[in-house]
């Protein structure tokens, strides 16, 4: 007969500071713990899990818990005043966060059964029942100690790193509920059902219980009974139907940039959640179309095609089984995951990168056909794409046409990656940290060049993702590349041809001929003008402003001593003085293009990129209007240039087409999509 173990006393010393302030000791501590857990005896095992030992584990998720509100407290003041301080005090915070979570993970893999249900009590009855979930509602309430997106980050990570079954079942199931459910009542415990497990297990005090009306209902899914789990009771009994579920599409379609990315972070981790069984993201609505279609072929296989009482799915609304036992469709309604990502397509307040999560979502959730799209998605989309169009085509008249094709293939490539990968394009913690952006002391002007330039990023990003999507609908591979047109070449009459220059455009110092030139004189420096000869050229999508002194030894020649962008200058003739031309004078490339020399993340902040202004002054007012004259010419061949380029891309083939519906009967006007020119 194996002996008890009746003292352990370097455990039971060594548990004392599990939560103790110095990390090197708690280090310690968990690697003394998990060779502890990892022996592999019985008597051993039964040890940790008596009184008073078993209290180790509920301290371990109360510390886990104060670390997360501290994480919430941070996340709160950097939405408020964001600063390199906060920012690594966030990662810190998150670091730190992920390193508990991965500890529990190792204890549970030590494969001790009861120590598994203790803290899967724990993390359920001290943390995410009493503390996250009930954050999710959207009405702010002044009691919540954590935020709505913090809570959906720690969910997530919980999903990610903690793979527990139950655990994974009972969070999915709670989204079932409404948030004022979760109210604590310790003299009652919660009732639901165990996936794996058919007998109860011993029941512990303080738990959390669903109340309805003021009666406690047993609806949740838990580890302490075996009764199945019936959302539709929710209903019956008079709870308001704004679940969990409800919360986190309405965060997607009304919520702010961080709380979109937070609930598209939370669906693609229920979805992406192995421990997870089919029937409960079927009833979460993200279940995708190609597990649907395996499992119904499963179900018809196994039961018969003409078993109505045991199909999954029937004339369309969703029989599950395995805790569900009746059928969902007015249920599921309320909570319609394809509305919500297509609205959230449809919003022009969020960040196009978040829009790039809501498009790999969709994409994890869609066959390659528009089966599933409704008419009103079909317009939505196709009314947005042509908006998108439109706002492209205005960019190639705009600030920075110069830019547009290269920026739309390096977005093309990107959004291809991310749209592609098996994975979200970024890690969790990463919707806490800022963007990559300027962080400057001035505030910038609307119609600042820089402005315009991260205006244009924003509509190159956008279109990209919904030419993708129709694309994948489609059932096409994408390119490597976006369909434009190879640049054009310099024609023999035009400016650049006269002046002698090629496709790589002008160079400081280099010698060009002043064919088309116009003399004038320009002060860089107060009380120093200097005389030049003025030349607008443009070269392909490539346009610039050229001052050059003429070779006083070569005639008709010069050497190039300024050049300037072309776009954007927006001549313009002094109305006072008619041998003035002002020219709006914008920076050559837009900084945060290239992350290796523009990263503001941690830094102080810095100066705006300022807009130039130049005044010419002309010998006359003939040669003030041809200087006007040659400049709003290349200004139109550059933009011509730029849309002739783009032209492929914007009459491709397969743009969304909204069926016609009036001359069949509701039961076959299903969606689909054909290939057509029409948009």
């Amino acid at each position: 007969m194996q002996e008890e173990v009746v003292s352990f006393p370097l455990y039971v010393e060594a548990i004392r500071f599990a939560s103790n302030e110095d990390s090197m000791i708690r280090t310690a501590v968990r690697a003394l713990t998990l060779n502890v857990y990892h022996v592999g005896d019985e008597s051993v095992n039964r040890f940790v899990v008596k009184a008073p030992q078993a209290d180790y584990f509920s301290n371990l998720i109360t510390f886990f818990q104060k670390q997360c509100i501290y994480l919430n407290g941070l996340v709160s003041e950097t939405l408020k005043n964001p600063n390199s301080h906060t920012t690594t005090a966030i990662v810190n915070a998150v670091d730190e966060i992920e390193d508990n979570l991965y500890y529990i993970s190792d204890v549970i893999s030590a494969g001790i059964a009861d120590v598994g249900r203790l803290i899967t009590d724990n993390i359920l009855q001290l943390l995410i029942f009493p503390l996250l979930l009930p954050s999710l509602q959207l009405d702010a309430v002044n009691d919540i100690q954590i935020g709505a997106s913090t809570s959906l980050y720690l969910l997530c990570c919980i999903l990610r790193i903690v793979k527990i079954k139950d655990l994974a079942n009972t969070i999915a199931a709670s989204l079932f509920c409404p948030p004022e459910a979760f109210v604590s009542d310790s003299e009652t415990t919660l009732k639901g059902y165990v996936p794996d497990r058919g007998h109860e297990t011993q029941q512990t005090e303080n738990k959390n219980v669903i109340e309805v009306d003021g009666c406690s209902n047993n609806i949740m899914p838990s580890l302490s009974s075996s009764s199945p789990v019936h959302p539709e009771d929710i209903i019956s009994k008079g709870v308001s139907r704004l679940t969990l579920r409800d919360a986190l599409l309405s965060y997607i379609t009304a919520g702010d940039d961080l709380q979109v990315l937070s609930s598209l972070s939370m669906l693609t981790t229920l979805l992406q959640t192995k421990e997870l069984d089919a029937t409960m993201l079927d009833a979460l609505g993200i279940l995708p179309q190609r597990k649907q279609n395996k499992k119904l072929l499963l179900q018809q296989a196994l039961v018969g095609e003409d078993s109505r009482e045991d199909q999954f799915f029937l004339s369309g609304r969703g029989f599950i089984r395995d805790g569900f036992s009746c059928e969902l469709d007015g249920y599921l309604q309320n909570l319609k995951v394809l509305d919500a990502l297509v609205t959230l397509f449809c919003r022009s307040n969020i960040s196009p990168e978040t829009l790039w999560d809501g498009g790999w979502l969709l994409r994890q959730l869609l066959l390659y056909s528009e089966a599933e799209f409704n008419n009103q998605h079909l317009e939505l989309l196709r009314d947005l794409y042509k908006n998108c169009t439109s706002a492209l085509l205005e960019e190639a008249r705009g600030t920075w046409p110069d830019l547009l094709v290269t920026v739309l293939c390096d977005e093309w490539k990107r959004c291809k990656r991310a749209m592609e990968a098996p994975y979200p394009r970024k890690e969790l913690k990463c919707m806490f940290l800022p963007l990559d952006k300027p962080s400057f002391d001035d505030v910038l002007p609307s119609e600042s060049s820089f402005v315009a330039g991260e205006r244009m990023c924003k509509v190159v990003k956008v279109f990209v993702l919904l030419h993708q999507l129709q694309i994948f609908s489609l059932g096409r591979a994408l390119p490597e590349q976006p369909p434009t047109c190879p640049p054009s070449k310099i024609p023999e009459n035009s400016r650049a041809g006269n002046a002698g220059l090629d496709v790589s455009g002008p160079k400081l110092g280099s010698e060009l001929r002043l064919v088309d030139a116009v003399p004038c004189r320009i002060a860089f420096e107060r009380g120093k003008v200097r005389c030049f000869y003025f030349l607008a050229i443009s070269v392909g999508a490539s346009g610039w402003i050229l001052l050059a002194e003429e070779l006083p030894l070569k005639k008709h020649y010069g050497i190039i001593c300024v050049v300037a962008p072309l776009a954007k200058s927006d001549p313009a003739i002094d109305q006072k003085y008619s041998r003035w031309l002002h020219l709006q004078i914008r920076p050559s490339t837009l900084p945060f293009l290239d992350p290796a020399k523009f990263i503001t993340h941690g830094k102080a902040k810095t100066k705006a990129p300022v807009d130039g202004r130049w005044t010419l002054a002309f010998m006359d007012d003939e040669s003030c209007k041809s200087a006007l004259s040659m400049t709003l010419e290349e200004i139109d061949l550059q933009s011509n240039e730029v849309e002739k380029r783009l032209k492929p891309l914007l009459n491709h083939e397969g743009a969304i087409v909204v069926p016609d519906t009036s001359t069949h009967p509701p039961e076959a006007s299903s969606s689909t999509a054909t290939p057509s020119n029409s948009l």
